[in-house]
């Protein structure tokens, strides 16, 4: 991820594309110039292989692709989700909440919080997260 100042490109030192301060609620992806592609953390698109990456701002709201549930190297388990986000790109991630309680389909939101240990957004919910099976 880069940082634009006085017309060069610059890395941010620390950076994990997760925003904090007054944009706490976003994360920053790369589009793609030639192509239009939606992609994070990547060096060259891809689709058609340009290098020509703007860094844009996401809402933050996506739906789960794909969750399991990891009981290695913790405490508890939890859960590590794959996020497709409303704006087309793929993040991995942690879905608060009980661990069996993410399925595929359910919409979130990403949260203030970040996971300590692995630097990873975590999202919460939007739907009842007790809803019945059906």
């Amino acid at each position: 991820m880069y940082h634009h100042s006085a017309g060069t490109a610059q890395p941010v030192a620390g950076s994990a594309g997760l925003l904090t301060g007054r944009f706490a609620n976003s994360i920053e992806y790369q589009r793609c110039g030639w192509c239009g592609t939606a992609m994070y953390h990547r060096l060259l698109c891809p689709v058609c292989q340009g290098s020509d990456l703007r860094t844009e701002r996401s809402e933050g709201v996506g739906t789960v692709r794909h969750s399991t549930i990891v009981h290695r190297n913790t405490p508890a388990a939890r859960n590590v989700s794959l996020v497709e986000l409303a704006e087309g790109f793929v993040v991995r991630g942690r879905v608060m909440g009980p661990p069996a309680g993410v399925h595929s389909g359910d919409r979130v939101r990403l949260s203030t919080a970040e996971d300590p240990v692995r630097g990873e957004p975590v999202f919460q919910p939007l739907d009842d997260a007790c809803r019945a099976w059906t």
